[in-house]
């Protein structure tokens, strides 16, 4: 028997440097309030089973068994059931990869039906790798990714781009506009992780990596910006200052004041008023 032998033709292969941060496993029943929301990572879902709809940055498109979505970074989105058969899907958010369509669009949905038992292969594979987390699962889990990925660009004709897309991520600016105006409120990670929609984890991993700080630091700068001017233009008491700034205690104010500016509140207005 003749011995066939197959080298590699092509030495300068692009990396897929992308990461995958979760895979979950959903059956929507009209059960939890579906809003519209973005990521600063890009999101693949496949369609297992039942119709619907998804709203992608104000259109709505039909989605049925074996579809698959790609959705960029940063575009707003949600899906809802449409009939007697509730959507079932699996989603996986990737970091660090956005891909290239046709007219510039920032999504794409295809069939993978004559797909099927490939596609859902990897989709159910990744799915129980996270859910065991056997031992080295996450190199299970980069490697069945990037196969991926391959398979459905070879499938739907399209491009990737490696990109940073944390740094350009619209939540994050979406959650500093949301402090800024909302610093008076009792503001918790879990309240900043419902308004952006994000895991709290990569929430604030995200947040610190663009602004250089956590969104509660950042937010305790806010109150603290906010709490200087009030000593200076008024003549509400140390108390009322805390209290009209957002912080919880005037014991913690001024721990959080002394801190930041290196003089207590009263030191400050009085420097403030010398001048």
């Amino acid at each position: 028997m003749p011995i066939s032998r197959y080298s590699m033709e092509n030495d300068n292969i692009n990396p897929i440097n992308a990461k995958l941060l979760y895979v979950t496993h959903s059956v929507y029943e009209n059960d939890w309030p579906s809003l519209p929301h973005t990521h600063y990572f890009t999101e693949l879902c496949y369609i297992k089973r039942g119709k619907g709809n998804y709203l992608i940055e104000d259109q709505i498109y039909p989605v049925k068994e074996d579809d698959f979505i790609i959705i960029n970074s940063n575009i707003t989105h949600t899906e809802r059931s449409v009939g007697d058969i509730p959507l079932e899907y699996i989603i996986l958010g990737v970091e660090g990869l956005n891909f290239s369509f046709e007219e510039d669009h920032e999504h794409i949905i295809f069939s993978c039906r004559n797909d099927h038992d490939k596609f859902m292969y990897h989709m159910n594979g990744l799915l129980t790798e996270m859910e065991e987390k056997k031992p080295n699962y996450e190199l299970v889990c980069q490697d069945m990714l990037e196969i991926l990925i391959v398979n459905l660009i070879r499938r739907a004709h399209f491009d990737f781009e490696s990109v940073s897309s944390v740094k350009s991520s619209r939540e994050c600016i979406k959650l500093k506009q949301y402090i800024e105006m909302n610093y008076p409120q009792d503001i918790t990670l879990d309240t900043l992780a419902e308004v952006s929609h994000l895991n709290k984890y990569y929430m604030v991993h995200a947040f610190t990596r663009q602004f250089g700080c956590s969104p509660i630091n950042y937010l305790c700068e806010v109150r603290i910006k906010a709490s200087k001017e009030l000593l200076a233009t008024t003549d509400y008491s140390i108390t009322e200052v805390a209290q009209s700034s957002g912080f919880s205690s005037q014991s913690y104010f001024a721990q959080c004041f002394l801190k930041h500016c290196r003089m207590t509140a009263s030191a400050y207005r009085k420097a403030c008023r010398s001048e």
